[in-house]
């Protein structure tokens, strides 16, 4: 059981498909975050998705997605009847004050677990760094960071490339 929404599932999935199962490797499922931060619906959905193709074609997304929605669908609809009763009491609202900080400590681990693969050089880094501050101080859509950031890693690479570098 989670509380926190799709980013706080990131952590679990990473640790289950990368750690435990290693269907995937910690670049394949921050490629997959990316993607899945850019298409409609819930990151950890789509990732799942992602993952379930990767594996088993149509069928394994298909079964994956209703893996990840229906245990969720299914506690959401009890909780929500529940809670209903119960959400201005005291110990309610000041569980759920707990709950959003360990949440954001789950988030920020996963993070820290995807930039300590993503963040490999001073490119990527400066990358990083520009994109941080973009998204700190504007409002623009998520999407055009990812974009913003795969046409820096192209000219970047194709830079390095013309150079004599590796590809």
């Amino acid at each position: 059981m989670m509380f926190g929404g799709g980013y706080a599932m990131l952590p679990i999935l990473q640790r289950e498909v990368v750690e435990d199962k290693k269907w995937v490797t910690d670049r394949e499922i921050a490629d997959y975050y990316a993607i899945g931060q850019c298409t409609p619906g819930i990151i950890a959905v789509n990732t799942a998705t992602f993952i379930g193709y990767k594996k088993r074609g149509i069928i394994g997304g298909i079964i994956a997605t209703l893996g990840v929605i229906s245990p969720s669908l299914l506690i959401i609809m009890t909780l929500a009847k529940i809670i209903s009763r119960f959400e201005n009491a005291e110990v309610v609202v000041n569980a759920f004050k707990g709950i959003r900080i360990a949440v954001v400590v789950l988030i920020l681990n996963a993070v820290i677990k995807i930039g300590k693969s993503s963040i490999v050089d001073k490119a990527t880094a400066g990358i990083f760094l520009v994109v941080l501050v973009l998204a700190l101080a504007t409002n623009v859509s998520p999407v055009v960071f990812v974009l913003i950031a795969a046409a820096a890693g192209i000219l970047i690479q194709s830079l390095r490339f013309r150079k004599g570098g590796k590809r």
